[in-house]
């Protein structure tokens, strides 16, 4: 299973990083129907850290950012689906006892340590160039004084051109 597929298929919702009952349906070859069935005879595995199912405002967002769903009769279950954190998809594997599930799951497992390393190296760049355009504005913001200094003389230069001269002429 490839790593790049699967991390297509992990989606941050409600501050997680969660894959949904569809995806990992079609990862594991099983129906949704199956794997729903497979966890509500096995709930107390899955408590709210785990599992969650989330509202039709979120799906309906997903389904705007997914290009791949589809809006018609009979395409996509009626019911909301059940989105799944890093240790409910590891919790899924003690559930299906396949081979195939132990495959799969060894997949998205090193899916979500990719993708974890990935946002790990996007917050170091992001405090990296945070602290840059610090350093820069104070090396601009004596630039910045010094033209408004030689402005600000200028402008006196030209006030004084402009007065009336008093005395001999």
């Amino acid at each position: 299973m490839e790593v790049q597929v699967i991390q297509k298929k992990i989606y941050h919702i409600r501050s997680h990083k969660v894959m949904l009952d569809f995806d990992l349906a079609e990862l594991y070859d099983v129906e949704t129907k199956r794997l729903k069935e497979a966890i509500r005879r096995n709930i107390e595995r899955f408590p709210a850290d785990f599992m969650f199912e989330i509202t039709r405002e979120e799906y309906n967002s997903l389904r705007t950012q997914i290009a791949s769903l589809e809006n018609g009769r009979g395409k996509y279950s009626k019911f909301n689906p059940y989105a799944f954190t890093e240790q409910g998809v590891a919790m899924l594997s003690g559930v299906l006892n396949s081979k195939k599930a132990v495959e799969v799951n060894i997949s998205i497992m090193r899916a979500f340590v990719l993708t974890r390393q990935y946002f790990s190296n996007y917050e170091d760049l992001k405090k990296h160039i945070a602290n840059l355009e610090k350093k820069m504005n104070r090396k601009f913001k004596d630039v910045y004084e010094a033209l408004n200094f030689l402005l600000q003389k200028d402008l006196q230069s030209e006030n004084q051109k402009k007065r009336k001269r008093i005395g001999f002429k």
